[in-house]
């Protein structure tokens, strides 16, 4: 049996968001997935945002060991990763996305400005659908290939609508059948279907912003229908659980607006980019189905950080709640004797990635690696004894050390999340320390000195 790889990460998905959670947005091709795999429920991405993480998902470290501490920082050549490891064994690792990963020598402060289209080393370059708006070069060029007039300014195939934005969010002008999702999935069914055995790495943009989803997406989910927010009644109040949480609420970026209309839209488009991904998955599973590759190949889906989506009054990825940092994994090993429809509901962590893809080709885990393998639970439905009882990340914001009046190196933050409790501790304030069984939202904590 050919041992292929299939391993996805979208961009910026919350872990709540799978309708097999019990959440209103549809993902049935994932929830199919879960039911044909293991759904690991309590699954944690190491730090954020995207740079910082891919590092941690493609090294098996954590944070403070390899280094990358913003986007833009480069990931030291020392380190391996799983491609070049891969490699060893004669596979040809194939990229269709970004990993937002900076070549060691590059200037930090230029490639945090123009998002790094740097590519980890070990993948051969597919499809390269950088992560700047501004220079979606491939996608591009296809789309003239396709006859679509590309805008001299191609943010605009990020950003223009059809009609006017009222209650509901208006539709991309970018058919749904054009778009950059089906465009990339389209590349990747393309190259399955062309080889037998093969690794394969599936980096989607979506659904990072912008969150201008094309037709029908964008009117699946009305924005007077979705979930409430998880905050205190008012930012200046959710900023009184911590200095460094009431900064961040007084930032250019990272607050929530005001306008809670605008965030409803916001948030209905996440949610039917989220659906929008799901549905052309499905359409890459059953091509992997009819070409024999089903029962041959580990399917791996993962993101590599949430979204705050309004919650605590914030919008992106940072600092230390829950939203930030719990992510889907859906792992289906192909075996005969592997586990169908279990949940895992130990803690694991995106540094758990690395081992897990080595483990199922039989390769040896370096021993750089802070994670273990995921694979032994693809064929049980548990971790058992003496597996980790809590998740761990780190977030660094040496950005506003100036701001906030610390050295650079204060400036950062570590997590411990237990199933009852949380612990934020940071070297330059007060630490925090979350009761979740009286508080699960994470809107009350008690501080330490």
């Amino acid at each position: 049996m050919a041992r292929n790889i299939l391993f996805i990460t979208a961009d910026q998905w919350r872990a709540d968001c799978l309708s097999a959670l019990g959440h209103l947005v549809q993902t049935p091709n994932l929830d199919a997935l879960a039911d044909d795999g293991v759904l690991f429920a309590n699954h944690f991405a190491n730090t954020a945002p995207c740079g910082p993480s891919r590092a941690s998902i493609h090294t098996g470290m954590r944070q403070h060991r390899h280094g990358v501490t913003a986007n833009g920082v480069p990931l030291a050549s020392r380190h391996t990763n799983w491609a070049l490891e891969v490699r060893k064994l004669g596979y040809e690792p194939a990229l269709f996305g970004y990993t937002d990963t900076t070549p060691e020598g590059a200037d930090p402060a230029d490639a945090a400005r123009n998002i790094s289209d740097g590519v980890l080393p070990g993948l051969d370059t597919i499809v390269h659908h950088g992560k700047s708006i501004w220079r979606p070069t491939a996608w591009a060029a296809w789309l003239s290939e396709q006859g679509y007039p590309v805008p001299d300014k191609t943010m605009e195939l990020f950003t223009a609508t059809k009609g006017k934005t009222d209650e509901r969010p208006a539709p991309l002008r970018v058919p749904a059948e054009l778009h950059d999702t089906r465009f990339l999935i389209d590349q990747a069914i393309e190259y399955i279907e062309e080889h037998s055995e093969w690794c394969v790495h599936l980096s989607i943009f979506r659904p990072h912003p912008p969150w201008v989803a094309p037709a029908p997406y964008h009117a699946l989910y009305p924005p007077g229908e979705l979930p409430p927010f998880n905050r205190s009644p008012s930012a200046e109040a959710e900023g009184r659980l911590h200095p460094w949480l009431a900064h961040a609420l007084e930032q250019k970026f990272g607050p929530a607006p005001n306008d809670e209309a605008v965030v409803r839209r916001w948030q209905a488009s996440y949610f039917g980019l989220i659906t929008e991904v799901d549905h052309n998955l499905g359409r890459l599973f059953d091509a992997m189905k009819a070409a024999g590759a089903w029962q041959d190949t580990l399917i791996v889906f993962t993101s590599d950080h949430g979204e705050q989506m309004g919650d605590h009054w914030l919008i992106g990825k940072l600092g230390f709640f829950d939203e930030s940092y719990a992510v889907p994994l859906i792992i289906r090993n192909p075996d005969e004797a592997a586990a169908r429809g279990a949940r895992v509901d130990a803690f694991t962590e995106s540094i758990d990635l690395m081992p897990t893809l080595l483990d199922w080709l039989d390769a040896p885990v370096p021993g750089q690696c802070d994670g273990a393998s995921l694979l032994p639970a693809t064929l049980c439905g548990s971790l058992g004894d003496g597996w980790r009882e809590t998740a761990s990340w780190e977030y660094h914001f040496a950005h506003a050390a100036q701001t906030l009046g610390l050295p650079p190196d204060q400036c950062r933050l570590h997590v411990t999340r237990g199933t009852d409790f949380k612990e934020v501790t940071f070297p330059g304030f007060p630490s925090l320390q979350f009761d979740l069984r009286e508080e699960p939202g994470e809107r009350r904590a008690t501080a330490v000195p």
